[in-house]
């Protein structure tokens, strides 16, 4: 509602201003501003700069080429409708169509006019100009999501000290009871904070990359991963069999979820599952078939936890 409302003021602000200044310049059809400036603002810098090129091109083709038609052809409602059979597919091919509306805006000044003069294409160029020149001023100030995105990863990393604490307590305790509500919080969670990153890198024109969303990006990948560990987690619960391997891993786990944050600390944590890892193997082996499969299953829980710490560790060496 916030962003809502800051578009709200900026809209109002800027189209009151076009119109004041098309007044000034005793431009005929001076409202015209305002209604580009509405047209124009978009919720980042980005989007507004292309809704601007192709109403700006889409204008003046419209311009020139309704002047031409009703000049050989006449000033009447069949030319007109003549010169949107012919204008449409331009358009299109140009792929400007975003701009149809502004341009019909534009040719019915010339069909009201009735007179494809210089004077008149001079008084529509700087009623554009005036439009869009406001609208890419008052779109200029956009508000910080830095803080946003700040609130949310905070929120993700806290959501995974879940989600990791739980996996290790059910490794403990296959009878305890959780739901699992975690995963698809934080899932919503990251869907939103990756929308809000992509706004804030669309309101830095000469920002192509966003450390934030690559963060994100990270995030949902180890979830996903999670995911599938879950679903391991929830076999444990069904076996009765105590083994020191399982509480070798949980006591990891317990810690990893302690040591939820942005910072870089992967490598550390690959060492201690290296050594976890080694130190399972070099283990007496299993005498009973379940037994067997447990084992198994810590290896496989292993596996995807290093996989999980590597995506992590890929996204500083792509910050490097």
């Amino acid at each position: 509602m916030v962003g809502m409302g800051y578009r709200t003021i900026k809209t109002a602000v800027g189209a009151g201003l076009a119109m004041w200044i098309a007044s000034l310049l005793d431009l005929e059809f001076a409202t015209f501003a305002a209604i580009i400036v509405i047209m124009c603002i978009e919720k980042t810098k980005k989007k507004t700069l292309i809704t601007i090129k192709d109403k700006f091109f889409a204008s003046l083709l419209s311009l020139i080429l309704g002047a031409l038609l009703f000049e050989l052809l006449g000033y009447n409602p069949i030319v007109f409708s003549i010169f949107i059979l012919f204008f449409v597919p331009i358009l299109v091919r140009a792929r400007i169509q975003s701009g149809f509306v502004t341009s019909m805006v534009v040719v019915l000044h010339v069909y009201t006019v009735r007179d494809a003069n210089w004077t008149m294409f001079l008084n529509e160029l700087y009623i554009i100009f005036i439009g869009m020149g406001i609208a890419l001023l008052v779109n200029s100030f956009m508000p910080s999501f830095k803080r946003d995105i700040e609130n949310f990863k905070k929120e993700i990393e806290q959501k995974f000290e879940v989600i990791l604490f739980e996996f290790s307590a059910h490794l403990r305790d296959g009878m305890r009871s959780w739901d699992g509500k975690e995963i698809l919080e934080v899932e919503e969670l990251i869907n939103e904070s990756k929308s809000i990153a992509i706004q804030d890198v669309e309101n830095h024109l000469l920002r192509k990359q966003n450390k934030d969303y690559y963060y994100l990006e990270m995030r949902a990948d180890q979830l996903e991963l999670l995911k599938q560990m879950m679903k391991i987690i929830a076999v444990f619960s069904s076996s009765s069999l105590d083994v020191e391997q399982k509480e070798m891993f949980a006591e990891f786990l317990e810690n990893l979820s302690r040591n939820v944050h942005s910072g870089d600390t992967t490598d550390i944590s690959l060492n201690k599952l290296e050594e976890l890892s080694a130190l399972i193997r070099d283990m007496e082996l299993p005498k009973i078939r379940e037994e067997f499969e447990v084992r198994a299953n810590l290896f496989y829980l292993i596996f995807e936890m290093n996989n999980y710490l590597n995506i992590k560790r890929k996204l500083f060496e792509k910050k490097d």
